[in-house]
């Protein structure tokens, strides 16, 4: 089977396979990567390797990830940059919701600062805020589709019944949930965003655990194709759906040429149920 190796939202026409820059910021997701030039260097090479949809944050450093996206590709010619905005930073590794309206438009305005930008490629609602109605974040998002700050809008870690009260309000041109082949708890949400026909960007896009060890059924299954787990698992995830549009992280260049394999890999219908049944 044949996979389709772009996927379109709101007017873009993005390669599948994607690159997230999480990693290209301290430990901790704080502060500056140890080795600057190699993480300039792994984004450039992700866009001379065909990748033109990089997902980021303002949370990501915070600040640092966006700044190194810029310094390394700006102006961006045909690459799309989606970034997020709704978590608060008080240090490595902690991240505090904050859906406030007023500070959504203010991290907006600092991303398209950053990245400059007059429009930004994708903004998503990093995480919804419990402590602020859903209809006031939702509402923002809409509103700074409204105008033209944003190009297009995603969620992050959401549930079905909160896409469905979120389209009620702003379009939803994609979701970023949790989802791997050993984590599939957000199986019924990629089902919603197959029929939708909303891109489904799943982070963690590796499989992991006792599953994906050396000597497991999945190292098993990738060294009989000839690939790693990591290509396995990606090669799984673009066959799984034509909507999900994977973006492994790394801050090393071999490691980003490896996992970018992942888009010559085919699965033959036998290994991709083989994969599929491993955690059923």
């Amino acid at each position: 089977m044949s996979n389709p190796t772009t996927f379109t939202y709101a007017h873009q026409t993005v390669n599948r396979l994607g690159y997230g820059a999480m990693r290209i910021t301290g430990p901790g997701v704080w502060g500056y990567p140890q080795d600057r030039d190699e993480c300039l260097g792994v984004l450039r090479r992700a866009v001379e390797l065909g990748v033109d949809f990089i997902d980021t944050a303002d949370s990501y450093g915070p600040s640092v990830s966006e700044e190194l996206i810029a310094q390394a590709l700006h102006p961006y010619g045909n690459v799309k940059i989606a970034t997020k905005a709704g978590l608060l930073r008080t240090g490595p590794d902690a991240w505090v919701p904050c859906g406030r309206p007023d500070y959504l438009r203010q991290e907006c305005e600092l991303s398209l600062r950053r990245l400059g930008q007059e429009s930004l490629d994708l903004f998503q609602l990093h995480r919804i805020d419990p402590t602020v109605p859903s209809e006031e974040q939702f509402g923002l998002l809409r509103a700074l589709l409204d105008e033209g700050k944003v190009r297009a809008v995603g969620l992050s870690q959401v549930s079905v019944d909160e896409i469905k009260v979120a389209q009620d309000i702003v379009a939803i041109s994609t979701v970023q949930n949790l989802y791997n082949v050993t984590n599939r708890e957000s199986e019924d949400v990629l089902d919603f965003c197959d029929q939708q026909g909303i891109g489904f960007i799943p982070w963690f896009p590796i499989a992991a655990g006792d599953l994906a060890r050396s000597g497991g059924p999945l190292h098993a299954l990738a060294t009989s194709q000839g690939v790693t787990v990591a290509q396995l698992s990606l090669a799984w995830l673009l066959r799984r759906s034509p909507v999900i549009m994977p973006i492994p992280g790394t801050s090393k260049v071999a490691h980003l040429e490896e996992n970018l394999q992942a888009s010559n890999v085919t699965l033959d219908d036998a290994t991709f149920e083989a994969v599929t049944a491993v955690t059923a």
